[in-house]
């Protein structure tokens, strides 16, 4: 598995591969939060299922967050260049709004959207996974009370 944190800190242009590797990991997670088959044998493999995904929920966030950093490093950046080396004096707010128009802030604030509407998408997996636990055990309680033929799906 690559680690997507670390190519992405030391080369930004990376980030299309790390969203389409985890666009296509998803798909994969969709199928997995399906449950078919025997109940035990999806019992026993949903807490390693449960753990890959959220190592994977948590790379994305880690590279969300780095994002964010570096995002606040360009937006400090030009805030510096209208404050200090503009041809007029600019209040604060003034600046600040300059530099939410300028494009680099922009493009960047795109990609941190793409890479955080790709976090949300994760979540939802782990509520799934969750919501796959819950029901499990609820079938192991109904054959434990003597329903054995109960059945999903």
């Amino acid at each position: 598995m690559a680690n997507w944190y670390t190519r992405i800190a030391q080369d930004l242009s990376v980030i299309p591969d790390f969203i389409t590797h985890y666009e296509f990991e998803l798909a994969t997670a969709k199928n997995e939060v399906k449950i078919y088959g025997n109940v035990e044998k999806n019992i026993a493999a949903l807490p390693g299922i449960t753990e890959r995904r959220f190592n994977q929920l948590q790379e994305i966030e880690a590279v969300l967050n780095y994002l964010n950093i570096q995002l606040r490093k360009i937006r400090r950046k030009h805030f510096q260049k209208y404050l200090e080396a503009y041809n007029r004096a600019l209040t604060s707010r003034d600046a600040e709004k300059y530099v939410d128009g300028e494009d680099e802030v922009i493009d960047f604030e795109t990609i941190i959207n793409e890479v955080a509407l790709l976090r949300n998408r994760w979540l939802g997996i782990m509520k799934a996974l969750d919501s796959k636990n819950f029901m499990l055990g609820h079938v192991v309680r109904l054959r434990a009370a003597g329903m054995e033929d109960i059945q999903i799906g």
